[in-house]
């Protein structure tokens, strides 16, 4: 048995847990969990993160460092991102967490976070091609990375995720309003540096909303990564997608294969978020990547921090 890596992606809506054996060409997976924990539920910028939100949280951590302790690991990497990031109270959380489940939670900036996403898309893209937009819709924020001949060009974190523009219990139309925003602003300032991707580039969609999509397309009632992963998926579907899913009720989206709890009212916000992006680059199809910052850590021996 090799040397065993954990790796924890603690994000705003979903918390992720991969265990690891590295090798040549990447590395093997040994366990594979992930929970819904909404850390971002009933955030407020004076408060920070809610006391029903750290219960969540503990209680998933406390899970996941048992399931560690049984596998012989030797070295745990955890991030958390936005949601911990921008909370008054996140240090405070990290050191309880620290006390009661033993795992070091480092707190990443969004920049980190786009270059290890970046990092671990690649050690699962099929094709990994000269030109990459990445983006990691993510429940706080959304990373944006350029990348080419596998380096990241241009990376920038906005600040809008699905939990976050949920929570504001705004209609589609003025969320809708707010991506157009934040999006128009990216396109000026990568226009002003020089790089925008160009008509050849690959179009990457990671974390949940992308994967859900994906999901949903094919009828998956039972998830699996392996099919996800490097799936394509046409503007035209996801449209279709978001058109049927619109007018019905969280509960009634439940009913949808491949649309799992805890993300029946997320699906709308996220599905615009990749729409938007998709339009404001001239994308017409989407390649789905299983792979993001969870397994960015696995493969992050060379990025700064790891």
């Amino acid at each position: 048995m090799g040397t065993r890596i954990a790796a924890i992606d603690f994000g705003t809506n979903t918390a992720r847990l991969l265990v690891a054996e590295p090798r040549d060409d990447g590395f093997e997976h040994i366990h594979l969990e992930r929970e819904i924990v909404r850390m971002g539920g009933g955030f407020t910028r004076e408060e920070g993160l809610s006391g029903d939100a750290q219960r969540r949280g503990l209680d998933c951590l406390l899970r996941f460092a048992g399931i560690i302790g049984s596998l012989n690991v030797s070295h745990v990497r955890a991030v958390a991102t936005s949601a911990v990031r921008d909370a008054v109270n996140g240090q405070a959380f990290v050191a309880s967490i620290l006390d009661k489940t033993g795992i070091e939670l480092t707190v990443i900036d969004g920049i980190h976070e786009g270059e290890l996403t970046l990092a671990g898309v690649l050690a699962g893209l099929d094709r990994r091609g000269e030109e990459l937009l990445v983006f990691d819709v993510g429940g706080g924020s959304t990373e944006y990375t350029l990348a080419r001949a596998g380096r990241a060009q241009f990376v920038r974190s906005l600040p809008m995720g699905v939990v976050r523009l949920t929570e504001g219990k705004v209609t589609p139309e003025a969320v809708s309003e707010k991506i157009g925003r934040e999006l128009d602003l990216l396109v000026q300032e990568m226009a002003t540096a020089h790089s925008r991707p160009t008509s050849g580039a690959t179009l990457v969609g990671t974390a949940g909303t992308a994967t859900t999509l994906a999901a949903i397309a094919m009828e998956m009632k039972d998830y699996d990564y392996r099919k996800v992963n490097n799936a394509t998926i046409s503007r035209r579907q996801i449209e279709a997608i978001y058109a049927r899913l619109l007018p019905m009720t969280p509960e009634e989206r439940l009913t949808i294969p491949g649309l799992e709890k805890g993300r029946e009212d997320l699906i709308i916000a996220g599905t615009l978020i990749i729409l938007h992006t998709m339009e404001r680059f001239g994308f017409d199809t989407l390649k789905v990547s299983d792979y993001g910052l969870l397994e960015g850590l696995v493969v992050a021996g060379g990025i700064a921090g790891f």
